[in-house]
């Protein structure tokens, strides 16, 4: 029984060993919370964080036997403050820190977590510089700026306006925070105009607020995005009212410390209402939940709550909540809370009296950074989790539109969904850029329509617009002579024209640029835009790649394009002109053609149709004929055999097309002006090596230079339009030029006085003119909209009409002149006709007067010639009588064939007698008969 008892004693002895070594957790884990405990966030994180430990300690399911404590420090928002209350932490072994709240303290204390391996949860540090990489142990438990930018970056662009101005605190919040803005927005191509820094204690310095108010309102972007503190926005707001800035046609946006202060001090004092009304904010986004409604009803009946509850509190809640999750999950694992001195603190206190080897770095920091993130959960401000980067995931913000006695949700924005109507968590995939919209706003005035954002400076200063003294083409822009700052032309009725038509007045000052003797620069004049000399460019001013790289062009005003002018000669005189519509090789083959296809049917013909039998000669002649008459569908031979006839009638259709393509050509270069040059266009022109001009100051030099690569010796300069008509004229062999390239509308304005020249070959570039104005300017795009309203309503073609419609020489009299028909396109043709007329009847008259004088004289003549030596007048009058009756006389058509008679009579008189087989079968062979 002893020796049993014994045993027994031994055995729970061990087992009480074993459990204690196994469940080595702390009765109590210390975990610290540095934070400014004045301020807004401060005052109810304060109560938040309480609240949470509670929970945490009531909790069966959370540190099962062990209780969370929690030790604060105010650090005022001072980067000293901060690290001597951090320091303080390090003497308590502290495992954890909930906080800090600012960006200062944060920089200042993340550097001494990293040595020390204690994790850093904070609630409402948003500077997006604190990166991971530089600082491991620092984690934030809320969003940070850099989502809050692209939302605003996204509202800047959902409108339509192009520039901002951005007022920020002078610290790392607010400069880190507007740096990401300006980021998102270019991102966008848009951007901050002006940057407007403040201290941090400038609520109470009236004066320097006021002096920055009035610097911005001075400038033109009237989209204002404010990011600072609680107590120093509302004292610009109030400034900002004071001057009239929260009235019609401004745009202010405030980030989230706004939303802040609204959501906690709810109602607002009725000045301060009043100084934000029409105000947008943005806000941390929470959704709703049953654990997030429970909380908030505690909230309400806590007496010891200053203030009403807002988003950075639930997210202190919820910084406690994870670290306790994330120390039950440690020591789960078997984590134990033990700390170590570092070597190099030791050496350092033990020289001094710093008393730094106090300070222990925490054993397992690593380890509980790895559970901290590791950890998910559900809490007040929804799905707490985070991505590699270590951001919470889904990052998403109200939008809230001040307005009355208090404030009206208008939106949402998410990372995922973009700016939408409706919650983020309602939408499983992202919007669509067509589904990008928010409710509608009540701009500050009570305004409902959208402010244009952006107005002229009330400096009293008018935009100094460049334009261009011309010396040639005066019609499109022209100094009024005897006057400095007044033009007249196209171009100017356009721009007035367009001016009239915005909703607002612009004060302009034209300054003319160029030395009045020779046209000048246009690109050197768009480029003192970005320097600062111009505020825009009026006139006729090319929009080209280099120059729309600088600045910004509105919609095109005129068409235009370079083109190539060239000397010309015409066509359509001349008397062989009916032998154009067909080239050498055409009518050798037509020809041919004809010849081989008579032969052909000779052929298929000759045995059997006696039209085609007869003497070689007679033959002969029979192809010719036949094959030549075709070609006026004149052949008189019949066609017995099928494939006579079928190659026949592919003939006649071959003939037919030929026939009506020679009618149509011939018909086209008789009644259209048929114009010639050398030149046909600029591929042509640049195989040459002759000279081209160009004008002066056109954007034409430089093409042809760089983009065709044409050398700079073939290029010539040209002032005027009388320039251009005498180097045309005397060409490139009398020190002129070949071509002249320019742009359209000069061309068409040169040649409507000069019609010895034309536009040869395709326009090669497609542009037009525009105004120019400074990048993202939004003149720009107003004057484009009243640009395309004055096309629309016809004043833009009536400008036109006024100063380019011009009579001149005009092309058409030249072409109505074309159409009739001179004796000179003809007079070739006459002439062949005439000759051949008069050859036949040559040869007509030669064998009549070898009959006269061969023949038998009849007995008229004999009796005249024996009178001759009576009556020599009487001779003569019978010759000549004797010579008509040959001419009026019927010819025998029997004597034509008298040699083919008497050949077949002797023929057959022999063969009668004694050969009649051996005559037909010499008939039958004999391929000439």
């Amino acid at each position: 029984m002893k020796l049993l008892w014994s045993f027994l004693f031994l055995s729970c002895l061990c087992l009480g060993f074993l459990g204690h070594g196994h469940s080595e957790k702390p009765e109590v884990v210390k975990i610290g919370s540095i934070f400014s405990f004045n301020s807004v966030i401060g005052k109810v994180a304060k109560i938040a964080i309480e609240e949470a430990v509670k929970d945490v300690n009531s909790n069966p399911d959370i540190l099962v036997g062990t209780r969370l404590q929690v030790s604060m420090q105010n650090s005022n928002c001072s980067g000293f403050m901060g690290m001597v209350e951090a320091l303080r932490f390090m003497e308590k072994d502290i495992v954890g820190i909930i906080g800090p709240q600012c960006s200062v303290v944060a920089h200042m204390i993340s550097h001494m977590a990293n040595e020390l391996r204690v994790p850093l949860l904070s609630f409402a540090v948003t500077d997006p510089v604190m990166s991971p990489l530089q600082f491991p142990y620092f984690i934030r438990t809320s969003q940070s700026d850099l989502y809050q930018m692209e939302a605003i970056a996204s509202i800047v662009d959902l409108y339509g306006w192009k520039e901002v101005i951005a007022v920020f605190v002078d610290d790392d919040y607010g400069r880190n925070g507007v740096a990401a803005l300006n980021d998102k927005l270019a991102s966008r191509r848009l951007r901050i105009t002006y940057k407007a820094g403040l201290h941090p204690d400038n609520a109470v310095n009236k004066n320097e607020i006021m002096n920055m108010l009035i610097k911005i309102m001075l400038l033109q972007p009237r989209i204002i995005v404010i990011h600072v503190y609680s107590e120093l926005g509302f004292a610009v707001f109030k400034e900002a009212k004071y001057l009239g800035m929260m009235g019609n046609g401004y745009v202010w946006i405030a980030t989230d410390w706004l939303s802040t202060t609204l959501d906690s001090s709810s109602p607002l004092p009725s000045e301060r209402l009043e100084s934000i009304q029409g105000a947008l904010v943005l806000r941390p986004h929470t959704p709703d939940s049953k654990l997030k409604r429970e909380f908030f009803a505690r909230w309400r009946k806590n007496p010891d709550a200053p203030l009403a509850l807002h988003t950075y509190g639930l997210y202190a809640y919820d910084s406690v909540m994870l670290l306790a999750r994330a120390l039950d999950k440690y020591f789960k694992h078997g984590g134990k809370v033990s700390f170590s001195n570092d070597s190099m603190l030791d050496a350092l206190g033990k020289s001094g009296s710093l008393n730094l080897e106090a300070m222990t770095v925490f054993d397992g920091g690593e380890a509980l950074l790895k559970d901290i993130l590791g950890t998910h959960m559900v809490g007040l401000t929804g799905q707490l989790q985070f991505t590699t980067d270590r951001s919470r995931i889904r990052p998403a913000y109200d939008i809230i539109n001040v307005a009355g006695t208090g404030v009206r949700q208008i939106g949402y924005w998410s990372n995922h969904s973009g700016l939408s109507v409706l919650p983020p968590e309602s939408l499983t995939k992202p919007n669509m850029s067509a589904s990008q919209k928010l409710r509608h706003v009540i701009w500050p005035g009570e305004a409902f329509q959208k402010p244009r954002g952006w107005a002229f400076s009330n400096n009293g200063k008018e935009l100094k617009i460049g334009v261009p003294r011309r010396v040639s083409y005066k019609e499109f822009v022209s100094q009024i002579r005897g006057t400095e700052n007044m033009f007249k032309g196209f171009c100017i009725d356009v721009f007035t024209a367009a001016v009239n038509l915005l909703p607002y007045a612009v004060p302009v000052k034209f300054i003319p640029y160029g030395n009045g003797k020779e046209n000048p620069s246009y690109t050197h004049m768009v480029e003192m835009i970005t320097s600062g000399n111009f505020d825009g460019v009026v006139g006729d001013i090319a929009i080209v790649t280099n120059r729309t790289k600088i600045v910004d062009f509105t919609q095109p005003y005129a068409a235009s394009g370079l083109v190539v002018v060239a000397p010309f000669k015409k066509l359509n005189s001349g008397a062989w002109v009916f032998l154009r519509p067909f080239n050498r090789l055409m009518w050798a083959v037509t020809a041919c053609c004809f010849l081989f296809v008579g032969i052909v049917v000779w052929i298929l013909e000759h045995r059997i149709n006696d039209e085609f039998r007869g003497p070689p000669k007679r033959q002969c002649v029979t192809i010719l004929w036949f094959s030549f008459s075709t070609m006026f569908f004149a052949h008189r031979e019949n066609t017995v055999s099928t494939l006579g006839r079928l190659v026949l009638i592919i003939w006649l259709f071959v003939v037919l097309i030929i026939n009506s393509s020679y009618t149509a050509s011939l018909t086209s270069i008789l009644t259209v002006q048929q114009l010639s040059s050398p030149i046909k266009g600029i591929d042509s022109l640049r195989e040459m090596d002759d000279r081209i001009g160009y004008q002066v100051g056109s954007f034409a030099e430089r093409y042809l230079r760089d983009e065709l690569n044409i050398s700079e010796s073939r290029l010539v300069p040209l002032g005027s339009r009388e320039a251009y008509a005498k180097a045309l004229k005397d060409g490139p062999r009398k020190g002129g030029v070949a071509a002249i390239v320019d742009e359209r509308p000069y061309v068409e304005l040169f040649l409507s006085s000069n019609c010895a020249y034309r536009i040869v070959g395709q326009e090669f570039t497609k542009s037009g003119w525009g105004f120019a104005f400074p990048r993202d300017s939004p003149l720009a795009i107003d004057l484009s909209t009243a640009i395309l309203e004055l096309a629309e309503n016809g004043d833009l073609q009536r400008i036109h009409d006024k100063w380019l419609m011009k009579n001149a020489c005009t092309l058409e009299n030249a072409e109505l002149e074309s159409d009739r028909l001179h004796l000179k396109s003809f007079w070739g043709l006459f002439l062949i006709c005439g000759v051949a007329c008069v050859l036949a009847l040559f040869l007509y008259f030669v064998q009549i007067i070898r009959q006269l004088y061969n023949g038998k004289p009849s007995e008229e003549e004999e009796d005249a010639i024996g009178r001759e030596n009576h009556d020599s007048s009487s001779l003569r009058s019978t010759r000549l009588q004797r010579f008509l009756s040959l001419m009026d006389e019927k010819e025998d058509v029997s004597k034509a064939g008298s040699k083919k008679r008497k050949i077949d009579g002797s023929v057959n008189d022999n063969s009668v007698s004694r050969h009649s087989r051996r005559l037909d079968s010499f008939n039958s062979v004999n391929p000439l008969d």
